[in-house]
């Protein structure tokens, strides 16, 4: 999932939906729930997709384990000062080895899909050449044991953990890396493409682009608008020719896409002297990513930018036919006009009296609204799947021992009746995954902050499923939300 390290603190706008509070440790307070309306309950179409989310480094752990090579996330993770608490992914939640008893925690659901990423290192070390088998066996027992509890495997490809040895040949600067991911890309599906039938190609580029590449916040923590145009660029051309190549396979049973975030981007406090960054952000956060998947092109604001990097056929390679559009969707974002940002914008604030998550985020269910209709207007509506949304909150135990995380609840209702309006208004949403599955490391957080249905204990690992775990159990069960 996306992190951003600099966005100002925000909060929560409901869809005409009530939260009532209540007093936590620490003096903190709780919503623990939406008003109920009288039980109305919203329906979501038959078939309609319901899972949840984990990216590899943030829960796999195991760093070493069967010829796993390092990832840049493994570098940046162990150079000091890096990540906020000084922790790393080296056992995270240690998935690797209790993945049956995650399995075991999603069927509790009643989950139909489990959106998870491959580890690039864990199959091919240097990151080219020889597939390690021992690594790709991992993914067998996985996506067979999904399929035994009726759970249908969202494989993604890339989710930010680059081979270490790519790195240091240039990683997502070089041009090469195109062809690098496109035969990594066939090695997995080669193995796993007899079961597992969906396939997203990336995990949030412009993500990778701005903060790996642009601030220095994230891995390989590399810094400067130069390496952002470069890392984009070359990660569309990737997304492309991979498309393409596993297209070119000739299997019709495939469903492929690819998983952007993608956010409505506003002039903080309204002001017009800040629409300027607002309109450059959304072409760098939002449309450096989907103009050229959709419509063939770079925005107009960094089209002069991208030109010395674009030769010939790069445009067609990177507009390829997708099954599927993954939606990261967290909140809106809020630009003003400022002399150090990257851009020269800079993260601002919602409007005030915005409530906030515990990560500081602006949690506004209307913009997820207001972003699926946009992707139908703009783009054709293609199939849409929200492949993320979720919350950190401060989660505590109740006199009965159960972990209760009821703005947790309340956040992910607020939301899905936000994306139960969507579909009313013709946006072509086919499902809803949650982030996440359980609490992890959260890059450059460390594990400060709690995304997680189910927490992990830091010192024995074992799994405590929250409240919001059954609640969204019930929701699955019923294919609709209560609010």
């Amino acid at each position: 999932m996306m992190h951003r390290r600099s966005l100002l603190k925000a909060s929560l706008a409901t869809l005409g939906a009530a939260l009532g509070a209540g007093p936590l440790a620490g003096g903190r307070t709780a919503a623990p729930a939406l008003a109920q309306a009288g039980g109305q309950a919203l329906a979501f179409p038959p078939g309609f997709v319901w899972g949840v989310s984990t990216s590899a480094y943030q829960v796999e752990g195991a760093v070493t384990a069967d010829g796993r090579g390092p990832s840049v996330w493994d570098t940046f993770s162990h150079t000091p000062g890096r990540i906020v608490t000084g922790e790393n992914g080296d056992v995270a939640c240690d998935h690797y080895h209790r993945y049956l008893e995650d399995v075991g925690l999603m069927a509790g659901m009643g989950l139909n899909a489990y959106r998870f990423s491959i580890a690039w290192p864990r199959v091919m070390p240097t990151g080219t050449g020889a597939v390690n088998a021992k690594g790709l066996d991992f993914y067998d027992r996985l996506t067979d044991a999904l399929l035994a509890r009726g759970i249908e495997p969202w494989a993604c490809l890339y989710h930010w953990d680059l081979p270490q040895a790519l790195q240091d040949r240039g990683g997502w600067t070089n041009r090469d890396s195109a062809g690098w991911f496109t035969d990594y890309a066939l090695a997995v599906a080669g193995r796993l493409g007899d079961r597992v039938k969906r396939w997203a190609m990336l995990n949030e580029p412009s993500v990778v682009a701005i903060f790996g590449h642009g601030t220095g916040d994230h891995a390989p923590g590399l810094r400067g608008t130069a390496n952002y145009f470069a890392a984009i660029h070359n990660q569309n051309r990737a997304q492309g020719q991979a498309l393409a190549a596993l297209r070119q396979t000739g299997r019709t049973d495939w469903s492929l896409g690819t998983v952007l975030t993608v956010q409505p981007i506003k002039a903080a406090g309204g002001l017009e002297a800040n629409r300027p960054a607002a309109v450059l952000w959304d072409a760098v956060w939002n449309r450096s990513c989907t103009d050229p998947l959709f419509l063939g092109r770079y925005p107009e604001p960094l089209e002069a930018d991208f030109a010395p990097l674009t030769k010939a056929g790069d445009m067609e390679t990177i507009r390829q036919p997708v099954d599927f559009l993954g939606l990261n969707y967290y909140s809106r974002l809020y630009q003003r006009l400022t002399t150090d940002g990257l851009f020269g914008t800079g993260f601002d604030g919602p409007p005030e009296g915005t409530r906030r998550t515990g990560m500081g985020w602006p949690v506004e269910p209307d913009g997820l609204l207001e972003q699926l209709l946009e992707l139908r207007d703009r783009y054709g509506n293609p199939p849409v799947y929200v492949t993320e949304n979720g919350a950190d909150y401060y989660d505590w135990v109740g006199p009965e021992g159960k972990v209760e995380d009821g703005e947790r609840i309340a956040f992910l209702r607020a939301h899905l009746a936000a994306a139960h309006q969507a579909i009313a208004q013709g946006a072509n949403l086919k499902g809803f995954f949650a982030w996440t599955l359980l609490d992890n490391f959260e890059w450059a957080e460390g594990y400060a902050r709690h995304f997680g249905l189910v927490a992990v204990d830091r010192e024995t690992l074992a799994r405590r499923p929250k409240a919001s775990y059954y609640w969204y159990a019930d929701t699955v069960r019923r294919n609709a939300v209560a609010v």
